[in-house]
């Protein structure tokens, strides 16, 4: 049985992974801090798990084996870099932090300590993904000209179902692209195989909060293929999305069905537009978490890909501060 620590209740998906901890046969919660006392009490109590004050208190308890963080961003570097010097596993939501430094800095601690850090990159690994993955490399669809990826809700319409700290630039980093635009960013980064050569973004203030609700970034590759990630939180309708263009096909998923659509020579000679089948979602990053914690491996691939995310979210937001195009080999740790 693994002895689960939950770290913060800030971030909305907390009690999701909560649950998800007590539900699993392999692990169980022991324990909870949060760097908000009041918040992080009235939940260890609903919990029925002591709360602690002092994370150093509760990261040198011997009954604690990892911790799920779901602090503030701005300060993962502090709290998961004392939970892996604390020998603690650790899960955690994106981004991993809000520069490459800074999850350089995490990953050497990790490293050091030897643990198994992975991230909630949900959308890796759900059935269409591997579906459109398998296309893509069967060349199907040719040379790829654009990949569209586009996630949105209405969090921040009207009254709003997200919480205002969810708008404090200081502790997210951004809005809409950094929170949302995450998932969109990280499967074009895939789809187009390769980190992009430069970064262009532009935000919008619909509902005129403090940090964007309203984003798109374009991926600009040396072949010409272009990345294109959209997200917001003032579209309460738009569905989630993904196009992907090529010199001899074309696919489509979410427009709005969820149905994977693909029109290339492969597939009926390319005569009219094929429906194909979906698997089913894979292993999800908790459950990967627990098995590598078991296996005493590490999820390399998935913090590769996390470190990639960081380093075009760092790219999107200096895009935005000087208006113009940013150089990738340009954001280093």
């Amino acid at each position: 049985m693994i002895r689960i620590a939950m770290l913060s209740f800030w971030h909305v998906h907390a009690l999701g992974y909560a649950r998800q901890a007590q539900e699993h046969p392999g692990t169980e919660i022991v324990a909870a801090w949060d760097e908000d006392p009041a918040r992080g009490r009235a939940e260890a109590d609903k919990l029925g798990v002591p709360f602690h004050e002092n994370l150093a208190d509760v990261l040198a308890r011997d009954d604690v084996d990892a911790v799920i963080v779901d602090t503030p961003t701005n300060i993962h570097p502090e709290v998961i870099s004392a939970a892996a010097r604390a020998g603690k596993h650790i899960f955690t939501e994106k981004v991993l932090a809000l520069t490459v430094r800074e999850c350089n800095e995490i990953l050497a601690e990790v490293d050091k300590a030897g643990v198994a850090l992975i991230l909630s990159l949900p959308r890796l690994y759900h059935g269409y993904t591997k579906a459109i993955q398998e296309v893509l490399d069967g060349g199907h669809l040719g040379d790829l000209a654009v990949v569209r990826t586009r996630l949105s809700h209405g969090g921040a319409v009207g009254e709003g179902w997200l919480p205002e700290h969810f708008y404090d630039p200081e502790q997210c980093g951004g809005g809409a692209l950094i929170d949302l635009g995450c998932h969109p960013m990280y499967l074009t980064r895939l789809f187009l195989g390769a980190m992009p050569e430069s970064v262009s973004a532009s935000y919008g203030h619909v509902t005129g909060r403090q940090v964007e609700d309203n984003a798109v970034a374009v991926l600009r590759y040396p072949s010409g293929a272009l990345g294109v990630v959209e997200a917001g939180f003032a579209t309460t309708y738009s569905p989630f999305s993904i196009e992907i263009h090529g010199t001899k096909g074309s696919l489509l998923f979410g427009t709005p069905d969820q149905k994977l659509l693909v029109r290339s020579p492969g597939h009926e000679g390319g005569e009219k537009w094929v429906e194909l089948p979906v698997p089913d979602n894979e292993p999800d990053a908790f459950e990967q978490w627990v098995r590598h914690i078991g296996e005493g491996t590490r999820p390399t691939a998935n913090v590769e890909m996390g470190v990639d995310l960081t380093r075009l979210m760092e790219a999107a937001n200096h895009s935005v501060a000087v208006d113009g195009p940013v150089r990738i080999d340009s954001v280093t740790g």
